[in-house]
């Protein structure tokens, strides 16, 4: 498997925006499905976002819901979380995961493959 790099985390004021990409370096997702987790201080990590391969199915946390869009660009080999209205609880390191299955999965041990993440810090 290819393991999948993050970008885009950062410092950002409650309310603001960040764009995080997963690319999959030479590698296209096929019919992979990608998967955006995160993880804050002393909590578990939690599935944030998931993207089916072709972009035809999605799945939101509720806690994301309505702020936040993940997409897919095959072209590109990369996946975006488009994130909005972003509040302090949201500050957390941010995983990509790919699943080569193709279905659609918030479980953890479904994915095979892990970024390093990116951390994304929302000041208050």
């Amino acid at each position: 498997q290819v393991q999948p790099v993050e970008s885009g985390g950062g410092l950002v004021q409650t309310g603001g925006s960040l764009r995080l990409s997963c690319v999959t370096p030479g590698r296209a997702f096929s019919r992979d499905t990608v998967g955006w987790f995160r993880q804050a201080p002393g909590k578990e990590r939690e599935c944030v976002a998931v993207i089916t391969w072709n972009g035809s199915t999605t799945y939101y946390a509720d806690s994301v819901q309505g702020r936040f869009t993940i997409t897919v660009d095959n072209f590109n080999h990369t996946v975006y979380l488009q994130m909005n209205s972003l509040k302090p609880e949201d500050t957390a390191i941010y995983y990509c995961a790919t699943e080569a299955g193709g279905g659609l999965t918030t479980k953890e041990e479904n994915y095979d493959a892990w970024g390093q993440g990116t951390q994304v810090t929302v000041s208050s």
